[in-house]
């Protein structure tokens, strides 16, 4: 299942080159945040979206968490990362969408290719990654983003909790229930399919 969620994934992992955006950003480089936006865009996106369950307003988010990065860019600590901070600007704006809504959409994840050799890699692949954020779906909103943060955006725990405003243990026990149910679910799901 790790492999799955690796491959199906985006891991950023760009600090160093992000530190020397943002000090350019402050010196008022424009380019150097478009820079940024252009970096974080899909990981911003898919976090709002694994959030939200809704493609419209997870574009509305995205948009909106680079707005409020950028008029508060001044406030970024410079020991921070990048991605940790536009993340938890990123999700705590799909905390104030869910606040103002009281159920989740039903509408499904955009499909996204794999990029396994061999059209039969392909299908099984793809095959797979459904599989896979069907049964991400299910979890609820709190695993969800958990799983999301770590498997799919590479983020360590330290700066899951960060993000979440969770302990970090808090954020251990969530992955491992993630991870329990997604195998219940995996494993249904593969025995209803024979």
């Amino acid at each position: 299942m790790a492999a799955l969620l690796a491959r199906v994934g985006a891991r950023v992992n760009n600090a160093p080159e992000d530190a020397r955006l943002v000090a350019a950003v402050l010196r008022g480089d424009k380019e150097a945040f478009a820079t940024l936006v252009r970096r974080y865009d899909r990981p911003v996106y898919h976090l709002a979206y694994r959030t939200l369950r809704d493609a419209e307003e997870a574009r509305d988010v995205a948009q909106e968490a680079f707005f409020k990065a950028f008029r508060s860019m001044r406030t970024f600590r410079p020991d921070a990362k990048f991605s940790t901070w536009i993340f938890s600007i990123t999700y705590h704006a799909c905390c104030d969408r869910l606040n103002r809504r009281k159920r989740f959409s039903v509408e499904e994840l955009p499909e996204r290719a794999d990029t396994a050799p061999g059209p039969e890699h392909r299908v099984i692949a793809l095959d797979e990654a459904q599989r896979l954020r069907d049964a991400i779906d299910a979890l609820p909103e709190k695993y969800r983003a958990v799983v999301t943060l770590y498997h799919l955006q590479g983020q360590q725990y330290d700066e899951i909790a960060a993000i979440l405003g969770l302990p970090m243990g808090t954020v251990k026990t969530h992955l491992f229930r993630a991870k329990e149910q997604l195998r219940r679910l995996l494993g249904r799901s593969m025995h209803e399919t024979r």
